[in-house]
Protein backbone atom coordinates (compact mmCIF):
# COMPACT_ATOMS: atom_id res chain seq x y z
CA UNK A 1 0.00 0.00 0.00
CA UNK A 2 2.81 2.36 0.83
CA UNK A 3 4.54 1.39 -2.40
CA UNK A 4 1.47 2.40 -4.38
CA UNK A 5 1.31 5.78 -2.67
CA UNK A 6 4.99 6.47 -3.42
CA UNK A 7 4.52 5.45 -7.02
CA UNK A 8 1.55 7.76 -7.34
CA UNK A 9 3.54 10.65 -5.86
CA UNK A 10 6.36 10.10 -8.33
CA UNK A 11 3.97 9.91 -11.25
CA UNK A 12 2.38 13.16 -10.22
CA UNK A 13 5.66 15.17 -10.33
CA UNK A 14 5.67 17.66 -13.22
CA UNK A 15 7.85 16.71 -16.20
CA UNK A 16 10.95 18.91 -16.72
CA UNK A 17 10.79 20.37 -20.24
CA UNK A 18 14.02 22.35 -19.99
CA UNK A 19 16.56 19.50 -19.89
CA UNK A 20 17.52 20.31 -23.49
CA UNK A 21 19.13 23.53 -22.25
CA UNK A 22 21.97 21.51 -20.71
CA UNK A 23 22.85 19.87 -24.04
CA UNK A 24 22.42 23.15 -25.88
CA UNK A 25 24.74 24.97 -23.47
CA UNK A 26 27.37 22.24 -23.89
CA UNK A 27 27.11 22.53 -27.66
CA UNK A 28 27.47 26.35 -27.60
CA UNK A 29 30.51 26.08 -25.33
CA UNK A 30 32.20 23.60 -27.66
CA UNK A 31 31.36 25.74 -30.69
CA UNK A 32 32.82 28.81 -29.02
CA UNK A 33 35.99 26.90 -28.15
CA UNK A 34 36.27 25.68 -31.74
CA UNK A 35 36.13 29.21 -33.19
CA UNK A 36 38.61 30.49 -30.60
CA UNK A 37 41.06 27.78 -31.71
CA UNK A 38 40.46 28.59 -35.42
CA UNK A 39 41.08 32.27 -34.77
CA UNK A 40 44.28 31.51 -32.91
CA UNK A 41 45.54 29.32 -35.75
CA UNK A 42 44.78 32.00 -38.37
CA UNK A 43 47.35 34.35 -36.78
CA UNK A 44 49.72 31.70 -35.52
CA UNK A 45 53.42 32.07 -34.94
CA UNK A 46 55.85 29.22 -34.45
CA UNK A 47 56.04 29.47 -30.66
CA UNK A 48 52.29 29.55 -30.16
CA UNK A 49 51.82 26.76 -32.68
CA UNK A 50 54.21 24.45 -30.83
CA UNK A 51 52.57 25.20 -27.48
CA UNK A 52 49.15 24.49 -29.00
CA UNK A 53 50.35 21.25 -30.63
CA UNK A 54 51.96 20.07 -27.37
CA UNK A 55 48.72 20.73 -25.51
CA UNK A 56 46.72 18.75 -28.03
CA UNK A 57 49.32 16.01 -27.98
CA UNK A 58 49.03 15.68 -24.21
CA UNK A 59 45.25 15.68 -24.43
CA UNK A 60 45.30 12.82 -26.96
CA UNK A 61 47.94 10.74 -25.26
CA UNK A 62 50.95 12.22 -27.03
CA UNK A 63 50.02 10.77 -30.43
CA UNK A 64 49.09 14.06 -32.03
CA UNK A 65 52.03 16.14 -30.81
CA UNK A 66 54.66 14.81 -33.18
CA UNK A 67 52.30 14.98 -36.14
CA UNK A 68 51.40 18.61 -35.42
CA UNK A 69 55.02 19.66 -34.90
CA UNK A 70 56.03 18.08 -38.19
CA UNK A 71 53.11 19.65 -40.02
CA UNK A 72 54.16 22.58 -42.19
CA UNK A 73 53.14 25.80 -40.47
CA UNK A 74 51.39 28.25 -42.78
CA UNK A 75 53.72 31.15 -43.46
CA UNK A 76 50.96 33.74 -43.86
CA UNK A 77 47.40 34.17 -42.63
CA UNK A 78 44.81 33.75 -45.35
CA UNK A 79 44.15 37.49 -45.95
CA UNK A 80 47.89 38.09 -46.41
CA UNK A 81 48.06 35.34 -49.02
CA UNK A 82 45.49 37.19 -51.14
CA UNK A 83 47.41 40.45 -50.70
CA UNK A 84 50.65 38.76 -51.72
CA UNK A 85 49.05 37.28 -54.85
CA UNK A 86 47.72 40.69 -55.87
CA UNK A 87 51.13 42.25 -55.25
CA UNK A 88 52.74 39.60 -57.46
CA UNK A 89 50.20 40.26 -60.21
CA UNK A 90 50.82 44.02 -60.00
CA UNK A 91 54.59 43.49 -60.15
CA UNK A 92 54.35 41.24 -63.22
CA UNK A 93 52.02 43.71 -64.95
CA UNK A 94 54.41 46.59 -64.30
CA UNK A 95 57.33 44.55 -65.64
CA UNK A 96 55.34 43.74 -68.79
CA UNK A 97 54.38 47.37 -69.32
CA UNK A 98 57.98 48.50 -68.79
CA UNK A 99 59.15 45.98 -71.39
CA UNK A 100 56.49 47.26 -73.80
CA UNK A 101 57.59 50.87 -73.22
CA UNK A 102 61.20 49.94 -73.94
CA UNK A 103 60.19 48.17 -77.16
CA UNK A 104 58.22 51.23 -78.28
CA UNK A 105 61.18 53.49 -77.52
CA UNK A 106 63.46 51.27 -79.57
CA UNK A 107 61.01 51.07 -82.48
CA UNK A 108 60.42 54.83 -82.61
CA UNK A 109 63.99 55.83 -81.70
CA UNK A 110 64.57 58.16 -84.70
CA UNK A 111 61.40 60.15 -84.01
CA UNK A 112 62.14 60.19 -80.27
CA UNK A 113 65.58 61.70 -80.95
CA UNK A 114 63.98 64.39 -83.11
CA UNK A 115 61.60 65.28 -80.26
CA UNK A 116 58.52 64.34 -82.29
CA UNK A 117 57.58 61.30 -80.17
CA UNK A 118 57.50 60.86 -76.39
CA UNK A 119 57.02 57.54 -74.60
CA UNK A 120 55.89 57.73 -70.96
CA UNK A 121 54.70 55.24 -68.35
CA UNK A 122 52.49 55.73 -65.31
CA UNK A 123 49.86 53.85 -63.33
CA UNK A 124 47.40 54.25 -66.20
CA UNK A 125 49.68 52.50 -68.67
CA UNK A 126 52.18 53.33 -71.43
CA UNK A 127 51.53 56.37 -73.61
CA UNK A 128 53.08 57.17 -77.00
CA UNK A 129 52.62 60.86 -77.77
CA UNK A 130 53.12 61.62 -81.48
CA UNK A 131 53.31 65.17 -82.80
CA UNK A 132 50.53 65.86 -85.28
CA UNK A 133 53.04 67.18 -87.83
CA UNK A 134 54.37 63.62 -88.15
CA UNK A 135 50.94 62.25 -88.98
CA UNK A 136 48.83 64.91 -90.72
CA UNK A 137 48.97 67.96 -92.90
CA UNK A 138 47.69 71.15 -91.21
CA UNK A 139 43.91 71.15 -90.81
CA UNK A 140 43.63 67.61 -92.22
CA UNK A 141 42.81 64.24 -90.64
CA UNK A 142 44.18 61.97 -93.37
CA UNK A 143 47.38 60.17 -92.40
CA UNK A 144 50.37 61.09 -94.53
CA UNK A 145 52.24 58.37 -96.41
CA UNK A 146 55.31 58.87 -94.23
CA UNK A 147 53.37 58.43 -90.99
CA UNK A 148 51.93 55.02 -91.81
CA UNK A 149 55.33 53.32 -91.48
CA UNK A 150 55.78 54.49 -87.89
CA UNK A 151 52.20 53.66 -86.93
CA UNK A 152 52.42 50.19 -88.45
CA UNK A 153 55.57 49.59 -86.40
CA UNK A 154 53.59 50.48 -83.28
CA UNK A 155 50.73 48.24 -84.43
CA UNK A 156 53.13 45.31 -84.83
CA UNK A 157 53.94 45.54 -81.12
CA UNK A 158 50.28 45.87 -80.14
CA UNK A 159 48.96 43.13 -82.41
CA UNK A 160 50.05 40.24 -80.17
CA UNK A 161 49.37 42.10 -76.93
CA UNK A 162 46.13 41.80 -74.96
CA UNK A 163 45.78 45.26 -73.43
CA UNK A 164 43.15 47.78 -74.45
CA UNK A 165 44.36 50.81 -76.37
CA UNK A 166 42.95 54.34 -76.27
CA UNK A 167 43.85 56.72 -79.07
CA UNK A 168 43.38 60.41 -78.22
CA UNK A 169 43.32 63.33 -80.62
CA UNK A 170 44.43 66.76 -79.37
CA UNK A 171 44.60 70.20 -80.99
CA UNK A 172 45.78 73.67 -80.02
CA UNK A 173 43.32 76.43 -79.13
CA UNK A 174 43.29 78.12 -82.54
CA UNK A 175 39.77 77.87 -83.98
CA UNK A 176 39.26 75.95 -87.19
CA UNK A 177 36.33 76.17 -89.57
CA UNK A 178 36.37 74.60 -93.01
CA UNK A 179 34.19 72.36 -95.16
CA UNK A 180 35.32 69.21 -93.28
CA UNK A 181 35.68 70.33 -89.67
CA UNK A 182 33.48 73.01 -88.13
CA UNK A 183 35.56 72.97 -84.93
CA UNK A 184 38.57 71.38 -83.23
CA UNK A 185 36.27 68.80 -81.68
CA UNK A 186 35.62 67.16 -85.02
CA UNK A 187 39.24 67.50 -86.12
CA UNK A 188 40.64 65.83 -82.98
CA UNK A 189 38.06 63.02 -83.04
CA UNK A 190 38.56 62.19 -86.72
CA UNK A 191 42.36 62.23 -86.33
CA UNK A 192 42.08 59.71 -83.50
CA UNK A 193 39.72 57.60 -85.62
CA UNK A 194 42.18 57.63 -88.52
CA UNK A 195 44.88 56.12 -86.32
CA UNK A 196 42.45 53.53 -84.96
CA UNK A 197 41.45 52.56 -88.48
CA UNK A 198 45.10 52.03 -89.44
CA UNK A 199 45.65 49.86 -86.34
CA UNK A 200 42.65 47.70 -87.27
CA UNK A 201 43.96 47.32 -90.82
CA UNK A 202 47.33 46.30 -89.35
CA UNK A 203 45.79 43.47 -87.33
CA UNK A 204 45.06 45.01 -83.93
CA UNK A 205 41.70 43.75 -82.59
CA UNK A 206 39.01 46.38 -83.05
CA UNK A 207 37.41 45.40 -79.73
CA UNK A 208 40.53 46.61 -77.93
CA UNK A 209 40.56 50.07 -79.51
CA UNK A 210 38.89 53.33 -78.52
CA UNK A 211 39.10 56.71 -80.29
CA UNK A 212 38.61 59.91 -78.28
CA UNK A 213 38.74 63.56 -79.36
CA UNK A 214 39.72 66.13 -76.71
CA UNK A 215 39.93 69.24 -78.89
CA UNK A 216 42.21 71.74 -77.07
CA UNK A 217 41.07 70.83 -73.55
CA UNK A 218 44.15 68.83 -72.46
CA UNK A 219 47.20 70.94 -73.40
CA UNK A 220 50.71 69.80 -72.48
CA UNK A 221 52.25 73.21 -73.19
CA UNK A 222 51.21 76.84 -73.34
CA UNK A 223 49.12 77.92 -76.30
CA UNK A 224 50.59 81.43 -76.10
CA UNK A 225 53.42 80.73 -78.56
CA UNK A 226 53.88 78.67 -81.74
CA UNK A 227 56.19 76.14 -80.07
CA UNK A 228 53.64 75.35 -77.38
CA UNK A 229 50.79 75.12 -79.85
CA UNK A 230 52.83 72.73 -82.00
CA UNK A 231 53.30 70.45 -78.97
CA UNK A 232 49.61 70.50 -78.19
CA UNK A 233 48.71 69.31 -81.68
CA UNK A 234 49.27 65.61 -81.12
CA UNK A 235 47.89 62.09 -81.02
CA UNK A 236 48.42 60.02 -77.88
CA UNK A 237 48.27 56.22 -78.10
CA UNK A 238 47.82 54.83 -74.57
CA UNK A 239 48.19 51.12 -73.84
CA UNK A 240 46.01 50.78 -70.77
CA UNK A 241 47.29 48.84 -67.79
CA UNK A 242 45.56 45.57 -66.99
CA UNK A 243 45.75 46.09 -63.22
CA UNK A 244 42.17 46.17 -61.98
CA UNK A 245 41.19 49.31 -60.14
CA UNK A 246 39.83 49.16 -56.61
CA UNK A 247 36.26 50.46 -56.75
CA UNK A 248 34.70 51.87 -53.59
CA UNK A 249 30.99 52.54 -53.58
CA UNK A 250 30.11 55.91 -52.09
CA UNK A 251 27.24 55.64 -49.61
CA UNK A 252 24.29 57.82 -50.57
CA UNK A 253 23.16 58.47 -47.03
CA UNK A 254 19.60 57.81 -48.16
CA UNK A 255 17.34 55.41 -46.25
CA UNK A 256 16.83 52.00 -47.78
CA UNK A 257 13.82 51.92 -50.04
Amino acid sequence: MQYRRARRKFDDEPENHERWLISYADFITLLFAFFVVMYAISSVNIGKYRVFSDALGDAFGGAGSAQLINTEVPSLPLPNVAIKRRADAVRKEKEHMTKLAQDLLSTLAPLVKEGKVRVTQNSRGVSVEINASVLFDPGDARLTTESTEALRAVASLLRNDSHNVQVEGHTDNQPIRNALFPSNWELSAVRASSVVRLFVDAGVGAERLTAVGYSSNVPVASNDDPIGRARNRRVAVTILSGIPETITEIPTGLPNQ
